[in-house]
């Protein structure tokens, strides 16, 4: 069962960010750009989890909290620029989970709302391992990946790049978010490195990798799974 959280911030590239990063975990994300907005999609789409900005516009998250609090017990992480103890005192008094100060790792944010999720809910929250698409297949938990039964050996940061890419298919990623995922940070200057790896990857898992059956470039952007396999 996939599980939903709700991020309500009013920074895009923060929603787009974080949204892209729990979508890759396998969890449904749903979005608010206000307090106000938040506490309506709550009601509307009964999330699991919550990561709500503190400092909003229309209301607050500290506020969006409150009301929330009346009516449900789901898990909150607050996110917030504040750094003083007695903001983060408010926060867990209003019965917060986290309280996240930014800049943050988006890594480490997934991280925790996995933790969170998985002690809340139990096993409902564990993380996909296995994903199939067509003939091609990858275990995490064995990091051996197959193609049409055959077994495929790969390098550590190919093994990497192709999960990102088999878990969200149809997903443009761009090469910087690739080079961002499989390496920690994303370095301009190595951006076209990704570019070797899908080569590399291609070579190994296509039948023709001019013609590839997997992995699909789009030009201009960067590169997804293809996700039209009846």
């Amino acid at each position: 069962m996939s599980r939903k959280i709700l991020i309500a911030d009013d920074e895009k590239h923060i929603l787009d960010t974080v949204g892209a990063y729990l979508e890759n975990a396998g969890f449904q994300v749903v979005t608010a750009k206000d307090g106000r907005e938040a506490l309506f999609v709550f009601r509307a789409e009964h999330p699991d989890l919550l990561i709500l900005d503190v400092m909003m516009p229309e209301l607050d998250g500290w506020e969006a909290a409150r009301l929330i609090r009346k009516e449900s017990d789901v898990p909150i992480i607050f996110l917030t620029a504040r750094v003083e103890d007695a903001d983060q005192i408010t926060g867990l008094e209003i019965g917060a989970d986290e309280y996240i100060t930014k800049p943050f790792s988006p890594r480490v944010l997934v991280a925790r709302a996995r933790a969170i999720l998985r002690r809340v809910y139990g096993d409902l929250a564990a993380e996909p391992t296995m994903w199939r698409v067509g003939g091609l297949e990858l275990n995490a938990e064995t990091r051996i990946v197959t193609v049409d039964g055959r077994r495929i050996e790969l390098t550590p940061s190919e093994f990497d790049l192709l999960q990102v890419l088999i878990a969200r298919p149809g997903r443009v990623f761009t090469r910087m978010e690739l080079l961002d995922r499989i390496q920690g940070e994303a370095y301009a200057a190595y951006e076209r490195t990704i570019d070797v790896h899908v080569k590399n990857l291609r070579a190994k898992i296509e039948e023709d990798p001019r013609n590839p059956r997997y992995i699909e470039t789009v030009y201009g952007v960067g590169y997804r799974m293809r996700d039209d396999y009846e």
